[in-house]
């Protein structure tokens, strides 16, 4: 056990278990190894059971007396740290000040097993991810991609209710779900960067005007980022969005404009007559033009375009190809299923929400997990 814990403190071991009752003996192997720097010699470590959590902080104290001070670091290996927190700390700002990004506080609330910091009770600080696959006790992490269209009122199959959207986003707050821009999947998906257990990313397609006028505010109430997919044809036209709505919206922080094609043509389908020449061509125009067009008109919001969603959710071959070679990094289908770190990044899945959905039916669409079946 002490030689696990070692390996853990100073970085050899895979995955440390990251439970609240760990704390006090991973803090003492840390010591134990070396890693806190200079101190009087810990106390012995004995096999059984670790000390309660509560203790940790009288067991640091005996350990190394001259790192009692709240604020402190009292322990640091190459994977992580332990911080003694004082008054008035918080999440956010020990993973701005440890991690340089406030949004990973959820790391270290996973590592510790709390969801807010009690002065004085030392926390593990994860330095790198502890477990970017997301595989845990026979259980494989997915991250659900929900999929709207259009919101407002009627009762068309493809129109969600400003009141059940609102329903959604407000049971997504309660239950702690975080809600990730699509953008943040990509670094699961390369094994670079673990994400919360409980992960989900919103997505929009099309670009109609009932977004900024009903999606809009309920995300910004939220905080919730999401991903709007729009097809350059759709701005300014009809009901479709606005370029200064767009520009709003995505100078916001809470919008993130990706494309949809230029015309939202069926990208497996051929026109008649079209050649295997103008057929290409024409696949090369409807995902570079988007690109190329939302960049130079939303460039004062620092828009850059770097995923995909096909319309109807088909892509093909000559798709694939066009995707790399115009430097998408991720695509989206409409295909249901949460997505685990092996997922395709150009072919991930996506579950449709519409408007007959009820909140029970939407809470069964957050697929967060699967079980893995060893032979």
């Amino acid at each position: 056990m002490v030689r696990a814990l070692r390996a853990a403190a100073c970085g050899s071991l895979l995955e440390p278990a990251p439970v609240p009752s760990l704390l006090p003996a991973l803090l003492l192997a840390l010591l134990l190894a070396g890693c806190a720097g200079r101190g009087a010699a810990p106390p012995a470590v004995t096999e059984g059971p670790p000390p309660p959590a509560a203790r940790a902080a009288e067991v640091a104290a005996a350990a190394a007396p001259h790192v009692r001070a709240a604020g402190e670091v009292i322990g640091r290996g190459e994977r992580l740290l332990i911080y003694l927190p004082r008054e008035g700390d918080q999440l956010p700002a020990i993973a701005e000040r440890f991690l340089g990004d406030a949004d990973k506080h959820w790391t270290i609330a996973e590592a510790n097993g709390v969801s807010r910091v009690e002065a004085g009770q030392p926390l593990i600080v994860p330095l790198q991810p502890l477990n970017p696959a997301g595989v845990r006790n026979g259980e494989l992490q997915t991250i659900p991609i929900l999929c709207y269209h259009r919101f407002g009122a009627g009762g068309a199959k493809m129109v969600v209710s400003p009141s059940n959207f609102a329903a959604q986003l407000d049971w997504l707050a309660r239950n702690d779900y975080q809600v990730l821009k699509l953008s943040q999947v990509a670094g699961f998906l390369a094994g670079r960067e673990a994400l919360p257990r409980k992960s989900v990313v919103i997505t929009i397609d099309d670009g109609y005007e009932s977004v900024y006028r009903h999606a809009y505010p309920l995300l910004k109430k939220h905080g919730f980022p999401a991903t709007l997919f729009v097809y350059t044809d759709f701005i300014g036209a009809a009901d479709g969005l606005s370029w200064a709505q767009l520009q709003e919206m995505a100078a916001s922080g809470v919008i993130d404009i990706q494309a949809h094609s230029k015309t939202h043509r069926n990208l497996t389908d051929r026109a008649a007559g079209e050649t295997d020449e103008r057929y290409r061509a024409a696949i090369d125009t409807e995902l570079r033009a988007p690109r190329e067009l939302l960049e130079k008109r939303l460039a004062s919001a620092k828009v850059k375009v770097q995923q995909f969603a096909y319309p109807f959710g088909d892509a093909n071959d000559v798709v694939l190809e066009t995707m790399t070679r115009q430097r998408y990094q991720l695509g989206v289908t409409v295909q249901a299923g949460g997505n685990a770190f092996f997922a395709q990044p150009t072919l991930l899945r996506r579950t449709m929400v519409f408007g007959d959905l009820d909140l029970e039916g939407f809470k069964s669409k957050l697929q967060t997990s699967r079980s893995v079946t060893v032979p």
